[in-house]
């Protein structure tokens, strides 16, 4: 696995965090702690931005990049999924017509509640 985690190792963002976690399903996810990473074909954070969710923060804690063929299990409970091939038909049925590349590589962002 590839891990970057220093801001100035990572290229520039591709889009917004706010942008990091947007369907309904996902947020709730996120709010009930069953989410704690997403995966995107773009970089959407720094390490140590602030992620929104219904009033709630969330931190970014880790950024790095990942390839398809590196998901396990463990990584995709981290999805609020139970395995991988949950995770893979989830994601197939949202994006309709992508192909599942084992070396087809997404960027990581990991993040955790941030207590008050």
């Amino acid at each position: 696995m590839t891990t970057q985690n220093e801001n100035n190792a990572l290229p520039p963002k591709t889009c917004t965090i706010e942008r990091l976690v947007t369907l309904p399903a996902d947020v709730e996810k996120v709010l009930a702690g069953q989410k704690t990473a997403t995966r995107r074909n773009g970089r959407y954070a720094d390490i140590g931005e602030i992620m929104n969710l219904n009033d709630k923060e969330f931190v970014v804690e880790s950024v790095y990049s990942q390839s398809l063929g590196e998901l396990t299990d463990e990584h995709a409970r981290q999805e609020g999924y139970e395995s991988v091939e949950e995770y893979k038909q989830s994601i197939l049925s949202i994006h309709p017509g992508m192909p599942w590349l084992p070396q087809m590589r997404v960027w990581v962002h990991e993040f955790r509640a941030v207590e008050k």
